[in-house]
């Protein structure tokens, strides 16, 4: 059998994909569905309910550097070992001992979304990254729609098993418990850290072999190789963070609220759980659009494309109620898509704006600066709830929020680079 064949790296994919469907599908969307059932029993206005999502966005993206310096110390596979039991704890917390609303934003809001810190993204994209050259787009791709995949399947699972046991969150809990210690034992047992333990190369090439992958230059990617301190004083820069807060704040108050605008609508626990789902499902399908528009068109109008989902979703999820559930299906999908789209937009217009040298610090300040800004959503939204008693106040935020990123995409036009501009001069003047 040829190392090209017995190539171990398509089965880490594989092995990355079921600890990326674990640990965020379980504790994250199928907790939603647990915490909506929890609210019977601790009472707590919905502007604090929010706020236990609004913490799980900061503390999923806070603890990153920590994430990676445990990777470096320890390797990916004990670092999602770690991911695994510290969830663990958050849903023990969160089955045993959370009885007043402060239990429940410090085992959900930051405990578990620590655990899933160290448990999904970053290990995932540094593994792949040792393991994957030439072939590290698809291989990034596989494991990180499995979120979406978790969604769809998590949430109904979840609210299956709160149904059978008559609306026992504490158990479900302890069920996403179970959950965490197969993730551990599946990363201990199946991660690797990289192909030369195994004795094997990037991509499974035979040695000496390997290739750059090849780079290809158009109109709609930079030629220039951009400093971060360049790109920072364009304008360009600053109307993408204001696209990518419009594309972070809609999905913060969905996930949080989603579900109990439904049931507030008089729509089951069930099909509210499934809405739900068919939402992650559409995240899958945006992320697909979003990465092959941003190959053929220019980046802002990809990325202004995938907002209009948002837009239209909004005024549908204002019409919701029990005699048109097919609305709710429509505007659930519509988010999903709109932020698969978007979030793919985001993180690819940076890279053909400014170039692949600046990208990890550029794009990065845009991830901390949109995510700092939009998680708050779950709050705000909320808090708009209980003054107005219903959601539709909040999707018509969500509405000015997208034709506010909308407009600054539209003027986020390709920076031209200071070589370009001597160039440019060097030619007037010659003429």
């Amino acid at each position: 059998m040829s190392k090209r064949q017995s190539f171990y790296g398509w089965k880490l994919v594989a092995v990355l994909w079921v600890l990326d469907f674990l640990n965020m599908g379980f504790p994250l969307y199928g907790g939603a569905v647990i915490n909506t059932y929890m609210l019977k029993q601790i009472a707590m206005e919905r502007s604090t309910y929010g706020l236990g999502f609004t913490l799980l966005n900061l503390f999923v993206g806070l603890p990153s550097t920590v994430v990676a310096a445990t990777i470096l110390r320890w390797g990916s596979r004990r670092t999602f070992a770690i991911g695994s039991g510290v969830i663990l704890l958050g849903t023990l917390w969160m089955s045993y001992y959370a009885s007043k609303p402060w239990h429940y934003l410090v085992g959900f809001g930051v405990i578990i979304a620590s655990g899933i810190s160290f448990g999904t993204l970053v290990p995932v994209t540094v593994t792949v990254t040792r393991w994957f050259h030439r072939y590290r787009g698809r291989a990034m791709a596989i494991p990180l729609g499995a979120s979406g995949f978790a969604g769809f399947v998590g949430a109904p699972l979840v609210n299956k098993i709160l149904a059978a046991n008559g609306g026992n969150w504490r158990q479900a809990w302890r069920f996403v418990a179970a959950i965490m210690v197969l993730s551990a034992i599946v990363a201990l047992l199946f991660v690797r850290e990289r192909p030369e333990d195994l004795g094997q190369t990037l991509d499974g090439a035979p040695p000496g072999a390997q290739a750059d992958p090849a780079r290809v230059t158009n109109a709609l990617v930079t030629r220039f190789a951009w400093a971060p301190a360049q790109v920072y004083r364009t304008t360009t820069y600053w109307l993408i963070v204001i696209g990518g807060f419009a594309c972070q704040f809609p999905f913060f108050f969905f996930t949080a609220h989603w579900i109990l605008h439904l049931r507030q609508h008089g729509i089951s626990p069930g099909d509210a759980a499934w809405a739900m789902g068919l939402f992650t499902m559409g995240a899958i399908g945006g992320r697909l659009i979003g990465g092959w528009l941003m190959d053929i068109m220019r980046a802002r109008l990809a990325f202004m494309s995938g907002l209009c989902c948002y837009f239209v979703g909004s005024l549908l999820a204002i019409r919701v109620d029990a005699n048109h559930f097919a609305i709710a299906i429509a505007a659930a999908i519509l988010y999903g898509v709109g932020f698969g789209w978007t979030f793919v937009c985001l993180n690819t217009i940076t890279a053909h704006y400014y170039g692949l040298s600046a990208f990890p610090k550029v794009n990065g300040m845009v991830l901390l600066l949109t995510g700092v800004v939009g998680s708050p959503a779950g709050v705000i939204g909320g808090k708009l709830f209980d003054h107005f008693g219903n959601y539709a106040p909040a999707f018509a935020l969500n509405i000015f929020t997208s034709a506010v990123g909308i407009l600054a995409l539209a003027f986020a036009t390709m920076p031209r680079h200071d070589s370009e501009l001597a160039v440019s001069v060097e030619a007037r003047v010659d003429h």
